[in-house]
C-alpha cells in the first residue's frame, strides 16, 4: 500500500507530496513541528503534543493553520489512511509561502501544514531496549531557544551523525561547565545510586519533552522520586542507570557514555520498569 500525506488541505500519495519553493520553512526554517507516537492504533499524548505546538506557534507568532479539532481529525485520518498501528505521526506547520524576505510577510499568508505517518516495529524497539544504546557527548552549539520545537535542526543533525559515525545511537549536548543538557532528539536522564531519577529542569536550555512530562506521572505510579537538576557527564558515567526519553523511543536505556560503561553495562531495572508502565499512564486517542 502506498503511503498517504496531508499537504495544505489535500490527502495525496506520499511520492507526490510537495511544498512550494518559497515556503518559509524550506528557506528560513521558519516553522515548528511535533511527533506523536502511534501505539496499538492509538495516538499517544496528543493533547500534550498539541498544547506544546500551540506554545511553539505563539513564540514565533505563527497562526494555527486550522482549528485544533480539525487538526486532531487530520492527524487521526493520516494515521488511518496509512494503516499505522505502531509508528509515528509527524506534523509540521510553517509561516507559509511568501516572496523570500527575512521580514515576516507584509500581507498575512496562510500557514502551511504537512502531516505524514509511518510504521515502526515494536518488537525491534523492545529488543533494542533490552540491549541498551550508547551515547556520545558533544559541546552545546545551538541557539538559546531550544524550548521552541522548530524545524531548524542542523546542529542536532550534525551531532546525531557524529554519534552514528562513532557507533552510538544518540549525542548529548553538554554545557562548558560539563553539565548535560539533552540529546539531539531526546531528553537525558540518570538514576542515582539510591534510585532517584534526575533530569535537567525544562524551564530553560532544553525542550520540555512530552514523553519526559508523562514520565513524571509514571514515576509517581511506581513510587519513584524525581529531582529536576543538572548533572555532569562524570556523574552520569558513575550513575546507577542512564536513559533517554522521546516519542520515538519512549524510554531507552543507555549503557555506555563516550565508551564508558554505565554500572554493569546492561539496561537497568528502573528504566525498563518505566518503559513497561508508560502506556498504562499515557493518554491514548484512537486513530
Amino acid at each position: 500500500m502506498s503511503r498517504i500525506a496531508y499537504v495544505n488541505g489535500r490527502y495525496v500519495p506520499h511520492r507526490d507530496a510537495v511544498v512550494h519553493i518559497e515556503d518559509r520553512g524550506y528557506q528560513f526554517a521558519d516553522g515548528v513541528y511535533e511527533v506523536c507516537e502511534v501505539a496499538r492504533g492509538n495516538i499517544v499524548d496528543m493533547t500534550r503534543h498539541l498544547d506544546r505546538l500551540g506554545r511553539s506557534l505563539g513564540e514565533l507568532s505563527i497562526a494555527w493553520p486550522m482549528t485544533r479539532g480539525a487538526m486532531e481529525h487530520v492527524l487521526a485520518e493520516v494515521v488511518r489512511r496509512n494503516r499505522v498501528r505502531n509508528g509515528l505521526v509527524y506534523l509540521q506547520v510553517t509561516r507559509g509561502v511568501a516572496p523570500r524576505d527575512h521580514f515576516f510577510p507584509a500581507k498575512p499568508v496562510r500557514p502551511a501544514m504537512v502531516v505524514t505517518s509511518k510504521r515502526s516495529d515494536p518488537v525491534a524497539l523492545n529488543a533494542r531496549a533490552e540491549k541498551g544504546i550508547e551515547v556520545i557527548t558533544v559541546p552545546e552549539n545551538r541557539w538559546d531557544r531550544v524550548d521552541i520545537k522548530t524545524v531548524g535542526l542542523l546542529p542536532n543533525v550534525l551531532a546525531k551523525q557524529k554519534a552514528r559515525e562513532a557507533g552510538a545511537a544518540e549525542a548529548w549536548f553538554v554545557d562548558p561547565d560539563g553539565t548535560v543538557k539533552e540529546g539531539g532528539s531526546t531528553n537525558a536522564w540518570i538514576v542515582t545510586r539510591d534510585g532517584v531519577l534526575v533530569t535537567r529542569p525544562a524551564e530553560h536550555g532544553i525542550l520540555r519533552g512530552i514523553t519526559r512530562t508523562t514520565l513524571f506521572e509514571v514515576a509517581r505510579k511506581l513510587g519513584l522520586r524525581i529531582e529536576e537538576r543538572g548533572f555532569t557527564v562524570d556523574e552520569a558515567k558513575s550513575a546507577r542507570e542512564a536513559f533517554i526519553t522521546a516519542a520515538t523511543v519512549v524510554v531507552m536505556p543507555v549503557v555506555k557514555i563516550d565508551g564508558s560503561a554505565i554500572a554493569n553495562g546492561h539496561p537497568g531495572s528502573i528504566a525498563l520498569s518505566l518503559r513497561a508502565a508508560f502506556f498504562d499512564v499515557a493518554e491514548k486517542r484512537p486513530a
